[in-house]
């Protein structure tokens, strides 16, 4: 069912999909890659073809100190959807879902997921009028709340889900959060397409 959705969006989009077979290092053995839509335009997803490609620098660190960078609970709160890479492609496919990369900006602009937009975890609870909410007498009424998919720097990052606890202490319903819980550093350990910062 996942393969049909992804697959029928792009095509909806007019986008060209890479067969698997057509490339050295593909997402599945049926996808090569998957186009979004962003601000600055369509983007191709699709992993570095490199088979001896290897993380350097900041992401192949694996022991930042803890605390603060520890590692992160599977779920971040009862009733939040955790996700991998596909459900992801998936939701940035999806025009109704907003995929939220809610680190700090400095973090941001060093490269993002393509399609995310960039609400750090810091403003979260000031901005839930992005995500379908609407300013009330008590604070937010989150009735019409969108399905958003959040994500930060990886299983070691905690702005992920302190912006997911905000925004339900405020309101926002649980099982409409799915938390991408390998957030940057595991995109990039799979070599997937990341891009500069966007809006």
């Amino acid at each position: 069912m996942r393969l049909a959705v992804l697959t029928a969006a792009v095509a909806l989009a007019a986008a060209p999909v890479l067969a698997a077979d057509d490339m050295a290092v593909g997402i599945t053995p049926e996808i090569g890659s998957v186009t979004v839509d962003t601000d600055s335009g369509p983007v191709e997803i699709r992993r570095v073809q490199d088979p001896e490609h290897a993380l350097t620098g900041d992401w192949a660190r694996t022991s930042r100190p803890c605390p603060e960078f520890c590692i992160q609970p599977h779920s971040p709160a009862p009733g939040v959807h955790t996700i991998g890479e596909l459900e992801l492609l998936d939701m940035l496919a999806d025009p109704e879902v907003t995929v939220v990369d809610s680190r700090t900006p400095d973090w941001y602009a060093g490269g993002t997921i393509p399609g995310a937009v960039n609400m750090p975890y810091t403003e979260m609870t000031d901005r839930l009028a992005d995500l379908g909410c609407e300013i009330d007498f008590d604070g937010w009424d989150c009735e019409n709340a969108q399905q958003v998919a959040l994500f930060c720097n990886g299983l070691w990052c905690g702005q992920s889900p302190t912006a997911i606890r905000q925004m339900i202490e405020a309101g926002y319903p649980a099982e409409r959060i799915h938390y991408y819980r390998g957030g940057m550093q595991s995109w990039r350990l799979l070599g997937l397409t990341v891009t500069g910062g966007e809006g």
